[in-house]
């Protein structure tokens, strides 16, 4: 099997290709740290005739980066995604795997599992980067009903694994009550359903050879709230830091179910959050 990987230098991309590797899977990796450009024409000579599957996780891949920046952030994850598209066709790709994201979900609360078919109102998005991602995922699902090959859509929950600069809130609160005697916090009710960047390279490798056209959520197994993490890095490090929230009330949850995943890639997430801290003592 031979992969082709956009952003294989990415934090999500560099794990994947591990795995893959593991697993003697071959991969051609292209990343913009080796000026590799999802955007320019040249990007089809990166790929060979009739690979197993292209994985495009290159993108302006935050709300961060992209609001505020509403060309660059289309230009990069729209025009990009479809000048890959294009490139799958002329190389007759046999799969292609695109990541999306959570954040496309609108109208989240902690009551609300939200599941590949729950519906999605567009005008109710504000943020440029769940946009793009929307744009794309109509793209892919336009082209495919238009013969275009397989086609797997990939939701990542909120990706935890860092202990580089991209950190997760995850990292960022176990390293504040690590070295921080008061901890300041918008509201300790906020949860998201954390995935370790593990765990997400592990269903793009169990999402390989999936036939149709599917969209997935990867995601953790339950909702995990900033007070969760607060907790148990306390209990963890024997600290004991001061927890002030500056605004209780506007609590912010994405409660994503994995279930379809289990179910059609026989997948679930190995590395829990608690493993995941327990693991952050002796690396930070």
């Amino acid at each position: 099997m031979k992969l082709f990987i956009t952003g294989s230098k990415g934090f999500i991309g560099h794990e994947l290709v591990r795995q893959c590797q593991e697993n003697g899977i071959e991969v051609i990796g292209a990343d913009r740290a080796d000026g590799f450009d999802i955007r320019e024409k040249s990007a089809i000579d990166h790929i060979p005739q009739k690979v197993d599957a292209i994985i495009h996780l290159a993108s302006l891949s935050s709300d961060t980066f992209c609001r505020g920046n509403e060309y660059e952030c289309f230009d990069n994850n729209v025009m990009g995604t479809l000048n890959l598209m294009q490139a799958a066709v002329t190389r007759k790709a046999k799969q292609f795997i695109f990541a999306s994201t959570e954040w496309v979900y609108d109208n989240c609360t902690s009551e609300q599992v939200k599941t590949e078919e729950s519906p999605i109102n567009i005008a109710n998005h504000t943020s440029e980067y769940a946009l793009s991602k929307l744009v794309s995922e109509a793209n892919l699902r336009q082209k495919y009903q238009q013969g275009f090959c397989p086609t797997t859509i990939l939701r990542f929950g909120i990706v935890c694994g860092s202990v580089s600069a991209k950190k997760s809130a995850v990292e960022s609160l176990f390293l504040a009550v690590k070295d921080k005697n008061e901890i300041q916090v918008g509201s300790l009710q906020t949860g998201r359903c954390f995935i370790h960047v593990s765990d997400v390279a592990s269903g793009i490798i169990k999402s390989l050879g999936l036939d149709g056209f599917h969209i997935i959520n990867l995601a953790g197994d339950r909702l995990i709230t900033l007070h969760d993490i607060i907790e148990t890095s306390k209990q963890i490090l024997g600290r004991n830091p001061k927890i002030v929230e500056t605004d209780p009330h506007n609590v912010s949850v994405r409660n994503i179910s994995n279930a379809e995943a289990k179910k059609m890639l026989g997948w679930k997430p190995e590395m829990t959050v608690d493993t995941w801290l327990e693991n952050l003592r002796s690396l930070v």
